[in-house]
């Protein structure tokens, strides 16, 4: 189980930094994928609420009126993998 959740985080890891250096994709967007990750990343809270934490500011992020549509979807790609590991 250990692995799959290893592997998941990976994906998600991808997918935030593809969105922080995409140039094409607002600047408030790409620093809140960069933060995110380092949230995600980060060792003082539980996996769980790093999780919940970081879908909740993708959420915001996607609702975004200037966002790409293929930035919301590799958002909203993002999101259901975190979901997943909850």
């Amino acid at each position: 189980m250990i692995d799959t959740v290893e592997k998941k985080l990976e994906q998600v890891s991808t997918l935030l930094d593809m969105l922080s250096e995409d140039t094409s994709i607002p600047r408030n967007i790409r620093k809140g994928a960069k933060d995110s990750k380092e949230r995600l990343f980060g060792q003082r809270e539980a996996l769980d609420l790093r999780c919940a934490s970081v879908v909740s500011t993708l959420e915001d992020l996607s609702n975004d009126p200037n966002i790409p549509l293929h930035a919301r979807t590799l958002i909203w790609n993002a999101t259901s993998i975190l979901e997943s590991i909850k």
